[in-house]
């Protein structure tokens, strides 16, 4: 690699990292303050509904109050339905939280997979979309994803808190299906959790913050604030609370093939909303003080098992109708392996933009691909998540052979003569 290519790399790699560490961050941070407010509202509602003598003392206009103890210190939180009679000269707003994560995500999204859209974001055997049509079909999913959202949100469904949710349910679901068939599995899950998180910073950004200015600005001017603007913000708060799992387990997802490479990818994100849901469902409802709903740990628990075994039903692209090999010559094995991987899992990738292999997984010679046979099952067996997009053309005939390999290595079957 020329000295001016393995430089680029080295930049874009530390980029790469700064971008996630930055998105990770802010994530926390909002995530954090978004339960934190949650758990405030509950409980605080509830001390007042409670009749909690403590409350009998509180200013005209207060829904509710909660004491809180951290750090060594006592915290006395008072919650008013609309607004107080007057405004303090320091108001603490929650906006940047929100809005770096989406703007330090979306600058992620550009180095890693509009950069590389033709391994991340391209899959021909799904659709041969050029490099700019990928680029502009991500850009218009995630803005015409948040339109049809906020449509519904603002049409008569919104009237229904529970009629809204199981929309929005179809509707993300549907989503997942598609964009399956758009981009690679990798690309397709990121999507959809991107798609979800430009909803919550959307929320915040056109709705919530928005209308707690149009509160601010009529009390400064003397006049009643409207409860529907915090009604409306309210909604859309819960919205983004009871997404937050959801999304934080599809951005992990493409580090598991298991998940985004498999025939029933999007079924799996089906389940993972209703698991998010159904967590958060628990912690919201001990929050404001009702009986524990412990039957939302077996909802969590049995999806969990579904999508084991959603996951377990094998690659996107199915690799069954090739035929099986009674034997399987080593030599081959390294053929495929050295021509279809080690492009980039190398001591030195020819493929532009790397300096390093991959995870450090090194495929260039006979004992690194012996030793490394759970992870070549893993990635190009179970699931087609590796060559990315298939970049390198592997067949499905070359799948089948590496899957008869590694499972004759896993079974120490060599000497039985299935592997020579």
């Amino acid at each position: 690699m020329a000295k001016g290519r393995f430089m680029d790399a080295v930049l874009w790699e530390w980029v790469n990292l700064a971008a996630r560490w930055l998105h990770v961050v802010t994530a926390i941070a909002w995530i954090g303050s978004s339960f934190y407010f949650i758990h405030l509202d509950a409980s605080g509602v509830a001390a007042r509904e409670a009749g909690d003598k403590l409350a009998d003392g509180l200013p005209a206009g207060a829904a509710g109050e909660a004491w809180q103890i951290h750090g060594g210190g006592f915290y006395h939180m008072v919650k008013y339905l609309t607004a107080p009679a007057r405004l303090p000269e320091k108001l603490t707003w929650f906006l940047w939280e929100a809005y770096s994560t989406w703007l330090s995500g979306f600058f992620l999204l550009c180095v890693l997979y509009y950069r590389g859209a033709d391994l991340y974001l391209i899959d021909p055997a799904v659709l041969a979309l050029p490099h700019w049509g990928a680029v502009a079909v991500s850009i218009g999913a995630l803005a015409l994803g948040w339109i049809v959202y906020d449509r519904l949100c603002k049409s008569p469904l919104g009237k229904n808190d529970t009629t809204l949710a199981l929309a929005g349910y179809v509707f993300l679901v549907a989503v997942a299906w598609g964009l399956t068939h758009l981009f690679t599995g990798r690309g397709a899950m990121l999507h959809i959790g991107a798609l979800m998180a430009t909803m919550m910073s959307a929320n915040v950004f056109l709705i919530i913050i928005p209308n707690q200015r149009k509160t601010v600005a009529a009390m400064l001017a003397g006049r009643t604030p409207d409860p529907a603007l915090g009604k409306q913000a309210k909604q859309r708060s819960l919205h983004n609370n009871y997404l937050t799992l959801p999304v934080v387990f599809l951005m992990l997802s493409n580090h598991y093939p298991l998940v985004f490479a498999t025939r029933y990818n999007w079924v799996i994100v089906a389940v993972v909303l209703v698991m998010g849901a159904a967590i958060r469902h628990f912690f919201n409802s001990r929050h404001a003080g009702k009986p524990a709903p412990w039957w939302t740990w077996g909802v969590a628990a049995a999806g969990f098992v579904a999508i084991v075994l959603l996951s377990a039903a094998g690659p996107r692209h199915a690799v069954a109708a090739a035929p099986v090999p009674a034997s399987v010559d080593v030599a081959a094995v390294e053929e495929i392996v050295l021509s279809r991987c080690s492009m980039c899992h190398a001591e030195t990738p020819v493929w532009e933009g790397l300096a390093s292999p991959p995870k450090g997984v090194r495929l260039d010679d006979p004992a690194a691909i012996r030793r490394h046979a759970p992870l070549i099952r893993l990635q190009a067996v179970l699931t087609d998540a590796m060559p990315p997009g298939n970049v390198t053309g592997i067949t499905a005939q070359e799948r089948r052979t590496l899957a008869v390999w590694a499972e004759a290595v896993g079974t120490e079957a060599v000497g039985a003569g299935v592997v020579r």
